[in-house]
């Protein structure tokens, strides 16, 4: 072999220990300080409202023509306890999926929350369903435990373990 070939073998080697090296602090960091997926959703909630905003005028009023969804509907959703106090997510007729799950919208860092724990609908009237997804611990609306799904009143709290969730204008 040349000397030439050797050499970027043994460079090649030393990125590939390289990029195993900081692989591992990363997988580390991560058990020791928590993933950042609840720092993801909140950039996530920062963008929509921008999007929103942005949105043509006629699209903004042809979804309030639409059905009953008018003036009175709830426009975001805002954690008001839990470990995501302050977070706020716009509601965009999109489901929303809250649990423990990386790949819900809303990931709630809660020992009593499930992986998949509720998911808040629109229907076609223009109501917000919330619906419990067979957590363990239970959802609440209002103090009451979810057994079919439910259309949530603006204000009223929805509960899953510490983290308490409500629909607002």
């Amino acid at each position: 072999m040349s000397e030439l070939t050797l050499t970027v073998m043994r460079l090649g080697f030393l990125a590939v220990l390289w990029l195993f090296v900081i692989v591992a602090v990363q997988v580390i960091r991560s058990d020791l300080f928590g993933t950042r997926v609840t720092q993801r959703a909140a950039r996530r909630t920062e963008a929509r409202p921008q999007q929103r905003q942005q949105a043509p005028p006629r699209q903004q009023q042809g979804g309030r023509r639409g059905g009953r969804g008018g003036r009175g509907a709830p426009t975001k959703l805002v954690i008001s306890e839990g470990s995501l106090t302050g977070t706020t997510v716009a509601l965009q007729g999109q489901t929303i999926t809250l649990g423990r799950a990386h790949d819900s919208t809303i990931v709630l860092d809660d020992d009593y929350a499930s992986s998949r724990h509720a998911r808040i609908y629109p229907d076609r009237d223009g109501q917000w369903i919330v619906e419990d997804l067979g957590s363990t611990n239970g959802t609440y609306l209002d103090r009451s435990r979810l057994t079919t799904p439910t259309p949530i009143p603006p204000g009223a709290p929805i509960r899953i373990g510490k983290t308490v969730i409500e629909l607002r204008k």
